[in-house]
Parts: C-alpha cells; structure tokens; sequence
C-alpha cells in the first residue's frame, strides 16, 4: 500500500483504527495521518514514527486510500479538500454520513465506502458494518475489508438504508451491555450486597459471558438454556426478563427508537 494510505483525524476509533493496522505488521512509514491537534501529532511521530500532516495539500499526489475518520459535524469542512484524489477510494466512518452527502463533496464519480464500527473496535473485538457505493474495484473493496479487519469483524451489506439499524443495535449495542452491567449491579446492592462486591460480580459476569459467546460456537438461546436449570433460581429470573413486559419488548422499542433518530440525522 506504501505511503498511499491516509488517515484523516485520529481521535479513538482513528487512533483504534491505526493501532490495529501497526499490530498486524503494517509499517509505520506506508501511514500518512492528517491531524491538525498539535499534541496528537507530535504523539504520533514521536510514539509511533508515522508522518503526520496538518494540510491534506502536503500529501503524495498519488494516494490510493483515504480514510476519514473525523466527527460528522466537521466532515462538510474536512471532506472536500480531498475531491483532487479522484484515483483514491474514500472509506468513511463518520456516523449519519451518506454516500449522497459524501459523493456531494468528493465528486459524482468517487468510489466510496461507508462504514459503521463500534467501540470494542478499541481492543481489536469490534465489528463493521461496510458499503461499497460508486465505482469500487474489487481490489479497492478488499483493501477496505482488510483495513477495517484490523478492529474486528467485517459485515458488508448492499442496501444503504439498513444503516440505521445497524447504527441502532451494533453502533450503539455496547452502551446497552454497559447499561446491562450497570443494572446488574444495582440489583445486587438492593438484594443486599455490598456495592463494591455487587459492581465486581456484574462487570466480571457480563464481560466472562460475553467472551464465552464470542468463543462459542453454541446459539446464545443455547448457551442461555445451559445456564437455567429447569426449577432453579435462573429460571425464575428468566420468567421476569422474558415476560410481556420484559427485556426483548423493552430492547425492540430501544433500537427502534435508535434507528429513527439516526434516519433524522440523516436527513
């Protein structure tokens, strides 16, 4: 890929993102980063030896892969100055961000890719959901996959508007675990457990759990059958979570409510 490669923005899910790309052997010299923070770049340079630049106008003219990895809010500011690598496919992460919107300012005829990551993408368990739009080349497509590879899981998906859904479950789904444990715990404290000791047990149970499921190559209904002894104490928690009013209507309602406010973000 030599020095083609270019990441715009190196906030954390840029910095995640470069960090997985080091960790698999990619050297530090076929890395461009475009970062205006001062301190990031110095970081950049003197931590991990990658050249960093503040004006995309500095660049080797024959890039071949920019990713954009910046806040939407700032995208309409960032994007457009690089409308002049048109030999170049553009993978976005930035959330709410259409191919429309990003093919507005990179030019009609732009290969583009739209991705949405998630957070566990931070320690290489993430996954992605990808977009191919425009004239991308298979090779170009690839290369895509095995950049985003580099944080977790890659799902590619052909109908662009089941990004809001995919925003709604995996995009936003670890804040639902987090809240999880959160729960958890607050229910340990009031059936009469020390915080400290109710707080432990819940953050160990959900993250065991969920490295066991990534792990196994059981269902999660299978894996929760295991757990619930027919009669047991697990049972009659389940019969709680799992009524009318329970954890799957309360979920459902959760993403939908996601996914329509993604669908307004979007325009």
């Amino acid at each position: 890929m030599g020095s083609r490669l270019v990441l715009v923005g190196c906030g954390k899910m840029g910095g995640a993102l470069l960090g997985g790309w080091l960790e698999r052997g990619m050297e530090a010299g076929d890395i461009s980063v475009v970062e205006p923070d001062a301190a990031i770049a110095r970081t950049l340079r003197e931590d991990l030896g990658v050249a960093v630049f503040a004006d995309p106008g500095d660049l080797d003219s024959e890039v071949e892969t920019v990713v954009f990895a910046v806040k939407p809010q700032v995208m309409e500011d960032v994007v457009p100055a690089y409308r002049p690598f048109a030999q170049a496919v553009f993978l976005s992460i930035a959330a709410g961000t259409t191919t429309g919107v990003l093919r507005g300012y990179l030019g009609a005829d732009a290969a583009i890719v739209r991705a949405m990551p998630n957070t566990p993408a931070a320690i290489g368990r993430g996954i992605t959901a990808a977009m191919a739009s425009g004239p991308v080349s298979e090779e170009q497509r690839q290369r895509c996959n095995d950049l985003l590879e580099a944080v977790g899981e890659v799902a590619w998906i052909d109908d662009e508007d089941l990004f809001d859904a995919v925003t709604a479950l995996s995009g936003g789904g670890p804040a639902y675990v987090f809240l999880l444990a959160e729960c958890m715990a607050q229910g340990g404290v009031e059936a009469g457990l020390p915080e400290d000791l109710a707080r432990r047990l819940a953050n160990a149970t959900v993250a065991g759990s969920g490295e066991l499921m990534g792990r196994s190559s059981e269902s999660p209904e299978t894996l929760r059958r295991n757990v619930s002894s027919p009669g047991g104490t697990t049972v009659e928690a389940l019969q709680v979570l799992m009524g009318s009013e329970g954890l799957q209507p309360l979920i459902s309602r959760a993403i939908a409510a996601a996914a329509r406010r993604s669908r307004r973000m979007a325009g």
